[in-house]
């Protein structure tokens, strides 16, 4: 499953649950559909959007798993308002999820915004 490396949903509803909540949902429907169209968005604006896992760890107890995560990409559609640049932009976030039955169902999600508008605004084009 190609689903964090590039610009496809392939595999999105097999990994989330239809019940899934999104609780970091950022302005989105907080549902499996609002979570969702903001991948889709970040596609279009990243569509060679390339994540990493850089820490995992797993609560088997609490079927809850957190990931640290970077990413990088070049900027090819708008952005959190900003037009198109083509900078490379690097991302990096932590999510928690829940599990249920091998599927999504609940994501806490955050990025550092704030450094990503900073590279949408100042970082050289590529």
């Amino acid at each position: 499953m190609r689903l964090w490396q590039g610009a496809g949903l392939d595999g999105f509803d097999a990994l989330h649950a239809p019940d899934f909540v999104d609780h970091s949902a950022a302005g989105r429907s907080p549902d499996r559909d609002g979570f969702r169209a903001g991948v889709a968005d970040l596609y279009r604006a990243f569509p060679d959007f390339c994540a990493a896992i850089e820490a995992l760890v797993v609560d088997e107890g609490r079927a809850l798993v957190s990931i640290r995560w970077s990413a990088v990409g070049h900027m090819r559609g708008e952005f959190l308002g900003a037009a198109p640049s083509g900078r490379c932009v690097s991302f990096k976030g932590i999510e928690i999820i829940a599990v249920r039955g091998g599927r999504i169902v609940e994501r806490w999600g955050e990025w550092d915004e704030a450094a990503i508008r900073e590279q949408i605004e100042h970082s050289p084009r590529r």
